[in-house]
């Protein structure tokens, strides 16, 4: 098998395909023939060390894949060779084969691409858990969402609509904002890409103008950094300011803003809620394929690479330029 390896800590230049022996599935595991791998933000955190988890090196990045099992090991009554699956491993997917626990691998619908399939998962988990458990999104409410035209900006505009919600998409570009349109997204606003003082206020004014005089009732924040703090400014009454990440930087934000609109600020771990709360997990992938299968969501591919060149996936994910969900095509 093949793999792309981090071998010491560093960017998308560290990383190199190395030829590995094919592992073998132990007791409760299955062997996958990876056919697709989804690339995020979390990938490019992880090879640097600055994410939640660190494996023992080396490693290979990539948090979701999808394929066909190969090869299934003792214990296993879910999963038989040749079902076609999705798997969330956290690290791992960039590879050409993958031995994960079966309590990782979910079947995918038969109409479903392996590309789809492995662009799914992390980004639509992660705002369907966000909208649904954190935020209490309800139909007719308001929700702004920050870097609306990346992966998970996307999932979250599509996941907001299916919900019932007003979507209002902050992007930093005319592009994405004409992205956002195509997806679903209800009204645009823009923001620069460097933001001051200045910049802050424009940017919360525009927002409040759109939303109307209650204010926004979710605010959606995978950014940080100078955006956040006029995004809460958005905030009406009550409102849920959703911490999802931080490619901006880590935000101070005024807390008497949060006594003054008596409002939220809610972190939102989605790693860690798959682990402690299975059952509810198993109820959100249900409901999420479900919408899959209505066509209410579709993962909006707009780059694939080959595995011998994920390192530009990561730098596109890694400098906001990526649109859409980006996946590594594996052979």
């Amino acid at each position: 098998m093949k793999a792309l390896l981090s071998e010491s800590p560093g960017g998308p230049e560290t990383l190199a395909v190395k030829e590995m022996p094919t592992p073998t599935p132990g007791p409760g595991e299955v062997l996958i023939g990876v056919k697709a791998a989804g690339v995020n933000f979390p990938d490019t955190l992880i090879i640097r060390d600055l994410y939640q988890i660190r494996p023992e090196r080396p490693f290979a990045p990539g948090s979701e894949s999808a394929g066909v099992i190969e090869a299934v090991g003792e214990n296993v009554t879910d999963f038989n060779v040749g079902d076609r699956v999705q798997a969330l491993t956290m690290f791992g997917g960039f590879a050409t084969h993958l031995v994960v626990d079966q309590s990782s691998v979910q079947k995918i619908p038969g109409a479903m691409p392996f590309d789809e399939a492995a662009g799914f998962i992390f980004t639509y988990g992660t705002s369907y858990y966000a909208l649904i458990d954190r935020g209490d999104l309800k139909a007719g409410e308001t929700v702004l969402i920050l870097g609306a035209a990346g992966g998970i900006g996307v999932s979250t505009i599509e996941v907001g609509k299916a919900l019932g919600a007003r979507v209002i998409a902050a992007v930093s570009s005319e592009e994405k904002a004409e992205f956002c349109r195509s997806v679903g997204a209800d009204e645009v606003v823009l923001y620069p890409l460097e933001m001051d003082r200045s910049a802050q206020k424009d940017f919360a004014n525009a927002v409040k103008k759109i939303a109307g005089p209650d204010g926004v009732n979710v605010v959606y924040d995978a950014v940080g950094g100078d955006y956040a703090e006029p995004a809460l400014r958005t905030l009406g009454w009550e409102g849920r300011f959703l911490v999802v990440g931080f490619p901006a930087g880590i935000p101070s934000l005024p807390l008497n803003l949060t006594l003054l609109k008596s409002c939220q600020v809610i972190g939102v771990f989605w790693g860690a809620f798959i682990k402690r709360e299975q059952d509810r997990y198993a109820e959100h992938l249900k409901a999420l394929f479900s919408l899959y299968n209505e066509g209410k969501l579709k993962p909006r591919i707009t780059a694939r690479y080959p595995l011998q060149k994920a390192a530009d996936a990561l730098r596109d994910i890694e400098t906001r330029k990526a649109m859409g969900k980006i996946v590594l095509t594996v052979d």
